[in-house]
């Protein structure tokens, strides 16, 4: 059994609103490093869907935010200009959703549904 594809969103938290345009990387743990097993931008609604393969295996994977990409195409400055999130996939769960709040000097993130 495998889990299904991951899936995220991103809330501009100091415009107040969706962070549409963002490319989203989605790696899987290879050995030492990451392989990109999928990419997507966000949408107008700040959701990234089909980043990677429709099922997904036990493992570690990590999302890439183009953060710094986003915040220069507004004209503003920002500390991040990549966010990374690591998070581990237990194929017997269905689903993988991993919203990223952001501003321009900081981030937070938690376990979507």
């Amino acid at each position: 059994m495998s889990v299904s594809h991951v899936t995220t969103h991103i809330l501009d938290t100091a415009a107040g609103r969706p962070a549409a345009g963002v490319a989203v990387g989605l790696y899987a743990r290879d050995g030492d490093g990451w392989a990109r097993i999928g990419a997507g931008t966000t949408d107008a609604d700040g959701r990234a869907k089909g980043l990677g393969p429709e099922r997904l295996a036990s493992g570690e994977y990590r999302l890439a935010f183009a953060t710094g990409a986003y915040f220069a195409e507004r004209g503003q400055e920002t500390f991040f200009p990549e966010v990374s999130l690591a998070f581990t996939v237990d194929a017997a769960e269905e689903h993988y959703h991993v919203p990223l709040l952001l501003s321009p000097f900081a981030f937070s993130t938690y376990r979507g549904s």
